[in-house]
């Protein structure tokens, strides 16, 4: 089995919605199940291949949150030290053409979520900034054409 990093707190969301999926989901669907299969003709029942959808999504991704629980490597990010941009890191850059800052935090890429400030760690910007320090320039290639980002701090909470 491959392991893939993951922060403490990417690994307790994800045992937080595998319990969740297990006790509350699963339960509620099955009983959807039986409801409509006590309204009849199945072949012509919506609720119940609804509820059959929903069940094999429920199903789907409890395996897949069980294969990573047991391929998860877990950092405890608040015991790493140093200068140097490493995973999970959280790092403050500035766009050398905008000024504009930014601060994100390097996770492993199930737990990434770009809204919340969480980069994976195989995203271009992160393996740019690997082994990287404050005050140092990086150059990424986007969509949008290539940025060139200053690093302004580097710290690990």
């Amino acid at each position: 089995m491959e392991r893939f990093p993951i922060t403490a707190s990417g690994f307790a969301n994800m045992e937080i919605e595998l319990k969740q999926l297990k006790t509350i989901e699963r339960p509620n669907v099955i009983k959807a199940i039986a409801e409509a299969r006590a309204h009849g003709d199945l072949s012509e029942n919506a609720e119940y291949s609804a509820a059959r959808e929903k069940q094999s999504f429920i199903e789907g991704r409890i395996l897949e949150l069980q294969g990573r629980i047991a391929g998860a490597e877990i950092i405890d990010v608040s015991k790493l030290t140093g200068d140097k941009v490493k995973f999970g890191a959280t790092v403050t850059l500035m766009d050398e053409d905008t000024e504009e800052r930014v601060t994100y935090q390097i996770v492993g890429e199930y737990e990434a979520d770009i809204k919340k400030g969480l980069l994976s760690n195989t995203a271009p910007i992160s393996r740019a900034l690997m082994g990287k320090k404050t005050g140092d320039s990086i150059e990424v290639v986007t969509p949008k054409g290539s940025k060139t980002y200053e690093i302004i701090e580097v710290k690990f909470k």
